[in-house]
């Protein structure tokens, strides 16, 4: 049984003894902080705190939801339950409701005995390190005080799906017309959760014939839920037999997206936010923009930044984690960013990874251009990432390592935002090494255009990396 804590929340395998896994004593202490914190963060929009959650379909769902719910009422806190919602729903019922905050109950693409809180602040996004870092504190703390009788919070429900989709396609560079006039076929693969709601709906208004894959929200996920080429072959075969479009799979919570080829091979997952980059760059290039910018972590492939700079843009990079990315995204005022595990993340929606912006704003971009889907891959800048791990006995060895690759490689471009970026910038090769929040391990990411150079310069630095710990 497993239970992590991060700044972002917590998440856990549920069931077992006490201090193992996510039991429903840590559901009500962080849920508890959470309130505790919000009250010493903010005033309340009105007389009283209000208090969004959503949740996937996994299967221990409805427990977590009474719990979190629960306790929310305990603390004096309303509480506005949307049942069924993906992340970026939950997100945006936030500011929908102009509710204080939000707690989103899912453990995203982590399997079926997961399941995890997901911590939002007045604005739909997630809190800050500090903030996360608060409400571990308080947890840990033991000391709680909850509301008396006359002073105990409400719940009512909403289902905000409708208005999610509503506001993706009033977004001005979503082009219903011409999708429609494309008569997309597609396939889509929702493992299982509440995809399998929200999406077949927005491809319904978009004009698209959706067949659908694993969209029963049972919790009982057909295959593993990291939507990783190894677990999408069912998707891959029918979209291959139905002669569909486009392939679609998105993780439990719906905010990663990847796509699949006309001709059944991935899209690859990276490639989501580079394709939709591309699109809304030349968009902003059509309109005159000057210098638009992207952003995306430092383990992203460096596809993005070629296409902002061949559309005159720049691209900017920010330490991995949602809230890192979202927080550059603001400094610099970006037109789009994401992650590239398929995570896109469009301003003007919201500022979270949201698959149904990403699945609209691709077919308005395939749309326009009128090709296949793979013929419009193939224009794109070509890269491969490899990732490797260094496993060590003693954490204390990850700064010796990081220390001494950040000095053998410093005639390079060499970033420290978050761990150690080398970028080989004549060989448009790269190479990250990052610790892990919740292991001893360093992970080891590294890109070229070539998959076998890919693979060869993970594992030199890994070599590299056992040097140094034998010497």
């Amino acid at each position: 049984m497993t239970l992590i804590k991060s700044i972002s929340g917590i998440r856990g395998t549920i069931g077992g003894p006490a201090g193992e896994g996510l039991t429903p004593v840590d559901i009500v202490k962080f849920t508890y902080a959470y309130c505790a914190k919000l009250r010493s963060r903010k005033q309340p929009f009105g007389d009283r705190y209000k208090v969004v959650v959503g949740r996937d379909a996994r299967l221990s769902g409805e427990m977590v939801e009474q719990l979190v719910c629960g306790t929310l009422v305990a603390c004096g806190v309303d509480v506005v339950k949307c049942g069924f919602a993906s992340t970026p729903t939950t997100e945006l019922a936030v500011t929908f409701s102009h509710a204080d905050g939000g707690i989103i109950l899912t453990a995203s693409h982590n399997p079926r005995q997961w399941n995890a809180l997901k911590l939002l602040n007045e604005h739909g996004e997630f809190l800050t390190a500090a903030q996360g870092q608060a409400i571990l504190d308080c947890a840990e703390s033991g000391e709680f005080d909850f509301a008396p009788v006359d002073e105990l919070g409400h719940i009512t429900e909403h289902d905000f799906t409708d208005e999610h989709i509503d506001s993706v396609l009033a977004l001005s560079a979503v082009d219903v017309p011409a999708v429609r006039a494309r008569h997309f076929k597609v396939v889509v693969d929702a493992v299982n959760s509440v995809g399998g709601i929200i999406m077949p709906r927005l491809l319904e208004k978009l004009g698209v014939e959706c067949i659908k894959l694993n969209c029963e929200p049972t919790g009982e996920f057909a295959h593993n839920p990291e939507p990783l080429p190894r677990n999408l072959s069912d998707l891959c075969e029918t979209v291959v037999r139905e002669k569909a479009d486009l392939g679609i799979s998105v993780d439990p919570d719906v905010d990663r997206l990847a796509l699949i080829c006309e001709d059944g091979n991935p899209f690859v997952e990276e490639y989501t936010l580079v394709s939709v980059a591309d699109y809304l760059l030349g968009l902003a290039e059509k309109d005159g923009v000057k210098n638009p910018c992207t952003v995306s972590n430092l383990s992203s492939s460096r596809a993005l930044r070629d296409v902002t700079e061949k559309h005159g843009g720049t691209y900017y990079a920010a330490a991995v984690g949602e809230v890192n990315v979202t927080t550059k995204m603001h400094e610099v005022g970006a037109l789009i960013g994401g992650e590239g595990n398929g995570g896109v993340i469009y301003p003007q929606s919201h500022c979270g990874r949201d698959a149904m912006v990403g699945v609209a704003l691709f077919l308005s971009h395939i749309a326009h251009l009128g090709m296949t889907v793979s013929r419009y891959k193939s224009t794109l800048p070509q890269y491969y990432i490899a990732k490797n791990r260094i496993d060590l006995s003693d954490s204390a060895l990850i700064d010796r390592i990081l220390d001494a690759m950040k000095e053998k490689f410093a005639s390079e471009r060499v970033s420290t935002i978050d761990g150690v970026k080398v970028d080989f910038e004549s060989r448009r090769e790269w190479v990250h090494l990052r610790r892990s929040n919740t292991e001893p391990i360093i992970r080891v990411y590294s890109e070229a255009p070539d998959q076998e150079r890919a693979e060869a310069l993970g594992e030199e630095v890994v070599a590299m990396a056992k040097k140094i710990i034998e010497g």
